[in-house]
Order: structure tokens, then sequence, then C-alpha cells
């Protein structure tokens, strides 16, 4: 004779561990303005990331880790104020991307620290919930969405979905220092009806692109949008990194519109891939500043959940 079945654990009640994960993006494929004024950006979403572990105490104080990660704080704070935990618990975050680069270090860990609490509380952690609990917190990248989307991340709002991408390496050149992303955005920034105009056009042949897995389309965009940026956060080295691209029959650049990175733009899956990739890396290791390799993530990746967390 078998016995009864066991209960269904209960969210907030029996639940008390959770993890979550958000993937970085490199830069962004896009970035400006639309006639209307609306800021926006297009996602280009990498396998690197932010993975977190919430474990719930009721009785005890909220305390996160490392403990400088105060918005991931303020984040749970909120979740458990909604849904009446009361008490606290221990956030943990470890995350593959540099802070202060353009990687969306700070959105990952706000998206992960939502899935990670959330899962234990048993609160809605889906795209649109995610931009409602982020949303007072900072302007944010559209990283809570999976695939490449435009983003209005001033106002923390999906706006379009375009796809995925085939899979594409960037060989990455930082320039160093660390840009504050919160602060940069806020600025006032003109933009010329004509430049806004070319940013709607550019939205459009983006989409395109994506939706045919144009890849070389898709580069021919993210080199203006680079070209376009410098007026705003100039990059030493896009001219170089240009020409790099053209001698190694790259798909062009891509940069961090409000961080500190650029890189040329290869399709990983054309005929001698890893030959280009050595070309690019040897000729960008001659440029000062930090070579380093991402690689695009599919729409159905996120870090590893348990990969380095207790």
């Amino acid at each position: 004779m078998t016995g009864p079945a066991p209960a269904a654990r209960r969210a907030g009640v029996d639940l008390d561990e959770g993890t979550g994960a958000a993937c970085g993006t490199f830069g962004e494929l896009l970035q400006g303005v639309l006639p209307d004024g609306t800021a926006f950006l297009v996602t280009f979403p990498i396998t690197f990331g932010t993975r977190a572990w919430f474990r719930l105490d009721r009785h005890g104080p909220l305390r996160v880790y490392p403990a400088h990660k105060t918005k991931s704080l303020t984040l749970a704070r909120t979740m458990l104020d909604a849904r009446g935990a009361g008490g606290g618990g221990s956030l943990v975050l470890d995350s593959d991307l540099l802070i202060g680069k353009g990687l969306a270090s700070s959105s990952a860990d706000l998206v992960a620290t939502a899935r990670s609490v959330g899962t234990v509380l048993g609160l809605d952690t889906s795209p649109a919930a995610v931009e409602d609990w982020l949303r007072p917190i900072e302007p944010t990248d559209g990283v809570m969405h999976p695939g490449v989307v435009v983003f209005e991340h001033r106002s923390v709002r999906l706006r379009a979905r375009l796809g995925t991408l085939p899979p594409v390496t960037v060989v990455a050149v930082d320039e160093g220092g660390r840009l504050d992303t919160v602060s940069h955005n806020r600025r006032p920034r003109h933009v010329p009806p004509a430049v806004a105009a070319e940013y709607a056009r550019l939205v459009d042949d983006l989409a395109t692109a994506v939706g045919r897995a144009d890849l070389r389309a898709v580069g021919a965009v993210t080199t203006r949008s680079a070209v376009l940026n410098q007026r705003w956060l100039p990059k030493r080295h896009l001219d170089a990194l240009t020409g790099i691209a053209d001698r190694v029959g790259a798909l062009g650049v891509v940069c961090a519109h409000s961080g500190t990175m650029l890189g040329v733009l290869l399709d990983a899956t054309a005929p001698g891939h890893d030959e280009t990739l050595a070309t690019a890396r040897a000729a960008c290791e001659r440029l000062p500043g930090t070579l380093s390799v991402y690689r695009s993530a599919a729409a159905t990746d996120h870090p590893s959940a348990d990969a380095r967390v207790p």
C-alpha cells in the first residue's frame, strides 16, 4: 500500500531557497533617440551574466553579498515587503560581467535578483513584471527579455521583439576606466532631426536583418551606430577597429554606447572562423587596452544558476 502523495511546496511558506540568472549584453547593437524623442537601445545578449541565490530568513535581517550590490538589496527588500513576508535573508550574487564597461552588469544583477527572490516568494517574474520591479530603481537594459529586443531603457519598457542572432563572436578592446551608465543616460542629449530619422531607419534595417538572419546587414547597422555615437561618447580606437574589421573580413564593429568597450564582430559559423578570430585577436592586441572575447547568447541561454553560488 502506497502512502499519501507529498504535499506541494508552497512559495513563501515552505520554499526557502531560490536561484535566478540573467545574461549581460555586449553594449548594444544600436542605440539612439527616435523622432518622437524616445531614447532606445537594441540588446546584444552574451553568454556572460549574473547568477543569484536567495535564502529566506523570516526572522533575520536582509543581507547581500557582495555588500556593495545595494541596488539588488533594495529590490529584494521591495519584493519582500510586497509579499508581506517580513524578515529578510541572504542574497548572493555572482557575476562574470565587468562593472562600468557597458555590459549591463547592474541590469543583470537586478534581473537575476528578481528571479531568485520571486521564486522563493511566489511573485510574478515574467519579463513585464520584472520591468515593473526595476522601473523605480534605475534606467535598465532589456536583459529580462529573451533574444534581441528594442528597449526603452529610460522608461524601462519593451518596444519590440526582433528575434535571435545566429552565433557571433566579438573580439573586444576595453579602452579603460569606468562609466556610470545611469548618470550618462540621464544627461540631456540634443539629437538633430535628421539623425533621429536615421535612427528610425536603422531600427527598421536591423529588424529586417535579424528577421532574415543577415549578419552582414546587422554588422552594417552596428558599425553605423558606433560611428553616430562618436558625437556623445567617442571611442579612441574606433577607426583602428574598423580598419581591422575590414582587413579580416569581419561583419563590422560594435560598441558599448554608454561604456568603455568596442569590438570586432565576427560570424561564428563562417568557414575559417577560428583563423579569422586568431587574426583579429593578434591585430587588436597591438592596441592600448585590455583584450577579451565574447560570444552571443541564444534566446534560451542563461548563465547557469548553479554554477558558482552556494
